[in-house]
């Protein structure tokens, strides 16, 4: 392969025990969706699965795609799911999360009898979920028609991290009250999950029985002071060189010449574009780590190419690899600068990847 990823398992299980370090009695749900955010679902499924008590994914594809590695743990579905796929999703084991009495309802009639399921309350996230208001006598309602076995209840916060914001408070209380009517009405002993990576860092008292967690656990969360944990990236994404040449100062780079070069120098083409989920955002912006130095993109990224200025010292050859993510020397580079410079976030940076894991 001319350009593929290289996953530090190691570096994975050693993330893994921090996080369980902190997450004291509560039961760990490894977020896998998005092919692991981009690290192979079922490679890191394999590594997490000694130390996490449940899987969550998107959508049930991703669900038999981890089921074909993952035989025993409990597989939650944090997706809305569509009606032609309740059956299957009852048949195969998973467990739906479901947002609105009419799913279910439709999921009753569909699965097996007793079919476990985890209810959403939307607590201000305004995506998915059940209203926080109507959520206490929905439930009951479902509790008394029977049909639905409901074992979790969860939430997403909307900015828990945003250290301080106070809506992230205010989101936790809510789901409380719905709590204590639940607890009112007897439905207790459910397993409740409100805390992703960010809330998972700075409040344990919402850590409850089970703690959601995605892109700490990949080691790009934000650590802001009196964070409880770090964890590392172990992801690296790798190219190859597939041209080098010399051009004088007032040489046009790429599409509609956007870079013209300031004076003599080398420019390396490598093997990476966007159909590889490069960026074009990162044009003219962007970095990548070759002769174990920095290296500046110049030009367009284009769909296969991207063209960079490796200097004046002309010691980078055809072959030589290049890394867009991880570390070359004494030089790194990880998903959360190239965010930076694209104006996004590292888990659109890694989801985005297209290239495959070796291994």
């Amino acid at each position: 392969m001319r350009t593929w990823v290289e996953v530090d398992h190691a570096a994975l299980s050693h993330n893994l025990k921090a996080v369980q370090k902190m997450a004291g009695k509560a039961g760990i749900m490894a977020v896998v969706k998005a092919n692991g955010y981009g690290h192979g679902l079922n490679e890191v499924a394999s590594t997490l699965s000694p130390g996490v008590e449940v899987f969550a994914v998107a959508s049930l594809g991703e669900g038999i795609q981890l089921r074909g590695t993952e035989k025993k743990k409990p597989i939650l579905l944090l997706s809305a799911a569509l009606p032609s796929e309740y059956q299957e999703i009852g048949s195969q084991g998973f467990i739906p999360t479901i947002s609105t009495i009419k799913e279910a309802e439709l999921y009753a009639q569909a699965a097996p009898v007793s079919a476990p399921i985890h209810f959403k309350i939307d607590t201000g996230m305004g995506r998915l979920g059940l209203a926080w208001e109507d959520a206490a006598p929905t439930l009951e309602r479902l509790r008394a028609e029977g049909g639905l076995e409901i074992r979790g209840l969860c939430m997403h916060f909307a900015s828990a991290d945003r250290p301080g914001d106070p809506f992230a408070v205010i989101q936790a209380e809510r789901f409380r009250t719905v709590e204590r009517a639940c607890h009112e009405q007897r439905l207790t002993g459910l397993f409740r999950h409100i805390s992703n990576s960010a809330a998972f860092m700075m409040r344990p008292e919402w850590h409850l029985e089970g703690v959601r967690l995605g892109i700490l656990t990949y080691g790009y969360a934000e650590s802001p002071s009196g964070a409880r944990v770090r964890t590392r990236p172990f992801l690296q994404w790798k190219t190859k060189v597939v041209q080098v040449k010399h051009v004088p100062a007032g040489f046009p780079v790429s599409y509609l010449s956007t870079y013209v070069t300031p004076e003599p120098t080398w420019l390396a083409t490598i093997d990476a574009g966007y159909s590889d989920g490069l960026s074009r955002l990162m044009s003219n912006r962007g970095q990548v780590l070759v002769g174990g130095r920095r290296a500046k993109m110049v030009g367009r990224v284009t769909m296969n190419f991207t063209t960079v200025d490796v200097g004046p010292q002309g010691d980078i050859s055809e072959g030589d690899e290049v890394v867009l993510i991880g570390e070359q020397g004494k030089e790194s580079l990880w998903a959360d600068e190239l965010a930076r410079w694209c104006e996004t976030i590292p888990y659109e940076i890694l989801t985005n990847i297209r290239s495959q894991p070796l291994g």
